[in-house]
């Protein structure tokens, strides 16, 4: 049996079939029903002319199962094997889109997984695929971004393109956010004296900052202990919790400062009663610098022992050259300052002081020995005993000479014989004396020569205004240049050199001011002529060669260097340093 549609039945028929045909347009979402699972695809029923398929991996992370509705995107009605090409993954992604842009108008958040680490950042699925800048990932730049692959965030989203449907997301952002609620919260809940729990977030060279729920606190080298630390990571490491107090709190500029060592009892407070000036105590060297010692001597009580006090006798000029980080050493307190936290050591009372006897063992006049240890401009330092020496002043060193540096007769590490002159026990100093040893021979002066005695010398020096003879006993007299000849001399050198042995007249013997004054060009004149010579030189009054005789007496007194070998002729200044004083 046959059935023939009538004309308006075909009709209604076609325009059902246009219907459900155009009900699947490509690039749309539709329903379907999964009716099979394969190894690599999922087959799903959309009511057209054949069923759809879609990758397995579509669905990684959802359980599904035959018979479940789920929402495709029409890719292709027919692809080249008759079947109906979907994708859950752009279904998915297409409603997610108009989600995202609308969270992104409204400033709101969007829950998201990384889902992997690319150049510069990291991928994120928020339902569809979104970058997370390195620089947005946290407030701390992260050292290893795998860590966060496989986690779940809430992210901000800071920019859609829609044309290349792109999204950039911030994790920064809200963390910021929300450490900036927790800090107006902190601020308005914490006062001073608050005790709280912080996590040590960064460490620098004057100290440590510290979260406290978002809020970060400045924790100071100085507030760390009560002792000595020369850097905060000494005591704290980044990630580590402590306790500590709130000093300070400046709402306006939301700055809070901590305390650790206020949570401890002040070590100072009684720091008077127990070290008395005078006990002894026991501690370790914590540093050294050039001028002295840190010592600890219990957990936030350091002294110091200064250079000086290291040794009576030894000149200790760097405390490392006796002393060692971390050396055990026993001191005695010798003064405290208990409001600038300051306790004063010394190493060299814990044993007499030598100097205290030093004058019964060294008395005045007593002849010593000893080594030469150092020559300076001014003297020689000799060895009396170990760590004490005596200084022989250049002045002490010769009744009839100046000497201008002791290596002129002393040498470093020969023995020499002095005498005790002064010793001075403040200053810790022993003067000895060479010249002593003899008798001096000025005090006889005026006995061994006379005005008109003719005497022979050898040349020492040479001046510009005169040359030094060398008479016997180490006595020195001066010819002035108007005394070389009677005719005139314009320089020494022309008619005396070192060396030259000579006859002189003896014109002036001055004892007080160890001077003896001579005259060669009246060596040859007669009883007769020097008589009248001394006559009228006395008759009149101060005449240029007088007065030359006094000024050269007056430069010798600056720069008579009698007896000094290897002089060449003509060397002397026309002015001479003023001598050396004494120490």
């Amino acid at each position: 049996m046959s059935v023939t549609l009538t004309e308006p039945v075909n009709e209604a028929l076609m325009a059902l079939i246009e219907q459900k045909f155009h009900s699947h347009r490509e690039n749309a979402i539709v329903r379907g029903k999964i009716i099979e699972v394969r190894n690599q695809v999922v087959v799903v029923d959309i009511g057209a002319k054949s069923e759809g398929i879609i990758p397995i991996s579509e669905f990684e992370d959802e359980e599904f199962a035959v018979g479940d509705e789920i929402e495709v995107l029409l890719e292709k009605l027919e692809n080249d094997e008759g079947m109906v090409v979907l994708s859950k993954e752009k279904a998915a992604h297409k409603q997610n889109w108009d989600k995202i842009v609308g969270v992104y108008e409204d400033g709101g958040l969007v829950k998201g997984k990384v889902k992997s680490v690319v150049k510069g950042g990291l991928m994120v699925n928020v339902g569809v695929e979104a970058f997370l800048p390195g620089s947005q990932i946290d407030i701390i730049p992260p050292k290893d971004l795998n860590e966060y692959v496989g986690n779940v965030y809430e992210f901000k989203i800071v920019k859609v393109n829609d044309l290349r449907k792109n999204i950039v997301l911030s994790r920064r952002e809200v963390i910021e956010a929300e450490r900036a609620e927790q800090r107006a919260e902190f601020l308005d809940s914490v006062k001073i004296g608050d005790q709280v729990e912080g996590m040590v977030k960064n460490i620098t060279d004057f100290g440590a900052f510290v979260d406290l729920q978002g809020m970060d606190g400045l924790l100071h080298i100085t507030d760390m202990s009560w002792g000595r630390i020369n850097h905060p990571s000494e005591m704290l490491v980044i990630g580590q919790k402590v306790e500590v107090i709130i000093l300070d709190v400046d709402k306006e500029k939301e700055r809070v400062s901590l305390g650790l060592k206020q949570l401890q009892d002040n070590p100072w407070e009684d720091i008077e009663q127990k070290y008395a000036i005078g006990t002894e105590v026991a501690g370790k060297i914590t540093k050294l610098v050039p001028y002295g010692a840190f010592v600890e001597i219990e957990r936030g009580v350091e002294g110091l022992i200064h250079v000086s006090e290291l040794s009576w006798t030894k000149r200790i000029t760097r405390p490392s050259d006796v002393l060692t980080l971390d050396q055990e050493v026993k001191a005695v307190v010798l003064a405290i300052n208990k409001e600038e936290q300051k306790i004063s050591l010394g190493v060299r009372q814990l044993e007499p002081n030598p100097w205290d006897e030093v004058e019964a063992r060294y008395p005045i006049g007593q002849t010593i020995k000893g080594e030469i240890r150092n020559l300076t401009a001014y003297g020689a330092f000799v060895e009396l005993e170990d760590g004490i020496d005596g200084m022989i002043h250049v002045s002490d060193l010769s009744w009839t000479r100046k000497i201008n540096h002791p290596s002129e007769i002393l040498k470093k590490g020969e023995e020499v014989e002095a005498t005790i002159l002064e010793i001075d026990k403040t200053n810790q100093r022993i003067s000895l004396g060479v010249k002593q040893l003899e008798g001096d021979p000025w005090s006889e002066i005026d006995t061994r020569f006379k005005v008109g005695d003719l005497v022979k010398g050898t040349v020492a020096k040479i001046a510009s205004f005169g040359a030094f003879v060398q008479l016997e006993d180490d006595i020195d007299g001066l010819v002035h240049i108007s005394q070389l000849s009677e005719d005139h001399v314009a320089k020494v050198k022309d008619v005396l050199k070192i060396g030259d042995d000579v006859e002189a007249r003896v014109i002036k013997v001055d004892k007080v001011e160890r001077r003896i004054g001579l005259s060669i060009k009246a060596a040859e004149y007669s009883e007769e002529q020097l008589k009248k010579e001394t006559a009228a030189f006395d008759a009149l009054r101060p005449s240029s060669d007088l007065v030359g005789l006094e000024q050269a007496f007056n430069l010798a007194t600056e720069d008579w260097r009698p007896g000094e070998e290897g002089e060449e002729e003509g060397t002397a200044s026309e002015e001479a340093p003023a001598s050396e004083e004494k120490e």
